[in-house]
């Protein structure tokens, strides 16, 4: 078996090396509280060479299947402020996988698809300092596209209340793993 550099590798394939996958959401916390939407103020991000709609809401991750993936999220404004406050944060508090009309995809798409984190003494006992969902592609799931809906907590001024939002638009794209194998191969 030969395997061949990263720029011989088909175009629809992923890195070997790169077994995991962030997605990055980046979020303007106090322009979404005072527009009452995420419109305008968020973005995704990943770090897979081949997804599409980087900068934005359409983000197209490329994943195969089995891979590992990790959804954070990032705030514009996360530096203690002068008067010793913190910012105000935003968490995903659930995702959803949707079907074309967006309602709930019955199907299983990510397993063991959960949140992470551990708690933050500095800003306060209840706020983790590192706060993430990840979870793995199934392995049987058939290659195609999948629509997700993030629902995101924003903090308020009023510490003792929360704000909801959907985003919609990110999907995942998920390859064959034999593409994978296949692409690295010469006979």
């Amino acid at each position: 078996m030969i395997i061949s550099p990263a720029s011989q590798r088909p175009p629809s394939s992923p890195s070997l090396a790169s077994t995991q996958l962030n997605i990055v959401t980046l979020i303007d916390v106090a322009g979404t509280l005072r527009t009452g939407g995420l419109s305008g103020k968020t973005g995704l991000m990943d770090n897979g060479g081949e997804s599409t709609g980087k900068g934005t809401n359409s983000l197209r991750t490329v994943c195969r299947q089995g891979q590992a993936l990790n959804w954070l999220v990032y705030c514009t404004d996360m530096e203690k402020r002068p008067d010793g406050s913190w910012p105000l944060f935003a968490r995903i508090v659930n995702i959803v996988f949707v079907l074309p009309d967006g309602t709930p995809e019955l199907r299983k798409i990510c397993n063991d698809l959960k949140i992470y984190g551990g708690p933050d003494k500095i800003r306060s006992p209840w706020t983790p300092s590192y706060y993430y969902w990840a979870g793995a592609v199934d392995l049987e799931l058939e290659p195609g596209l999948y629509p997700y809906r993030l629902v995101v907590e924003v903090d308020t001024v009023d510490r003792n209340r929360k704000s909801y939002f959907n985003l919609d638009g990110p999907a995942l794209q998920v390859i064959p793993l034999s593409a994978i194998h296949a692409g690295s191969q010469h006979g």
